[in-house]
């Protein structure tokens, strides 16, 4: 293991059974926890490992669903309307945008064909061309700077469906100033840059996430009141999405047989360093019989 993937990497996998000295949790010794062992640490880094993968597989068909439902509301007012600041907000940084877009243009050229035909042909783009030559990053930004009433379309789109008459009128606010999906988009932007780059995920803390407008969302209620900043908040949203765009999939039932078989029987670690809730198997995003029915 230490040959293979190498002591650095591996050390942030045995760090949690180091015994903790002071009250900081990052206070911690050189001893290890009585019980402690390789086999467990090398079986905790094989299960995050197994969930990067698992992740990854569902960003995918978040990300492509994402593209083509924003390609479609913008399309709808012509090929080229990514290029007017007109249709977006008047808070959006639409002339960076538009820079990165033509940066992701240029890395595209040489092996591209549909891009290299519409430069050689028309004036521009189509949305639904440079779509799918713009990082998962550039499309979330783009997300957040199109118009509430269009944000809203892409998002129940996805099968968010937020009830606001359930929020507070300071809540309601804050959703129509920025639609809550937004947040949920830069939250799982970072987590596929942890996946790519081969981070830990299973106690990682994120970009933190209000949660109220999304508790609201049928299938969303066990993420935690306030906001969200574990990988149980993202795994949930993501398969609310792929349970909309995917019908009948059983990447939800994946997550939970991953977790029950590989690590809820590790010695000292707990689901909850993943902000899982207690009995979270009986939440319905996570019930077998939904998935076979």
């Amino acid at each position: 293991m230490l040959s293979h993937v190498g002591y650095y990497r591996l050390s942030g996998y045995w760090y949690p059974y180091r015994i903790q000295r002071g009250e900081k949790p990052t206070s911690r010794g050189d001893e290890f926890q009585a019980g402690a062992s390789l086999e467990e640490v090398t079986a905790l880094y094989e299960f995050d490992r197994k969930l990067r993968t698992l992740v990854h597989d569902g960003l995918e068909r978040v990300e492509v669903a994402l593209r083509s439902h924003i390609s479609d509301v913008l399309g709808s007012h012509g090929p080229l309307a990514h290029e007017l600041p007109s249709n977006f907000r008047p808070q959006f940084n639409h002339r960076d945008w538009i820079q990165i877009t033509k940066s992701r243009i240029s890395r595209s050229v040489r092996h591209n064909t549909a891009i290299r035909h519409h430069l050689n042909t028309y004036s521009g783009i189509p949305i639904w061309v440079l779509m799918e030559v713009l990082d998962f990053s550039d499309v979330s930004k783009l997300f957040d700077g199109m118009v509430a009433r269009e944000q809203q379309v892409v998002a129940e789109g996805l099968g968010f469906r937020a009830d606001l008459e359930k929020l507070s009128k300071n809540q309601r606010h804050k959703a129509f100033k920025r639609h809550p999906l937004a947040a949920w988009l830069e939250q799982i932007t970072v987590i596929r840059n942890a996946c790519a780059h081969h981070a830990r995920l299973w106690n990682t803390t994120f970009i933190p996430v209000g949660t109220a407008a999304a508790r609201t969302v049928p299938g969303l209620g066990s993420l935690p009141q306030g906001q969200s900043e574990r990988l149980y908040g993202s795994l949930l949203m993501m398969g609310l999405i792929l349970r909309t765009v995917s019908p009948g999939t059983g990447w939800p039932l994946k997550v939970r047989d991953l977790v029950d078989h590989s690590f809820e029987g590790l010695t000292f670690r707990t689901t909850s360093e993943m902000g899982f809730p207690k009995d979270w198997q009986q939440e319905s995003m996570w019930q077998r019989v939904l998935l076979e029915s």
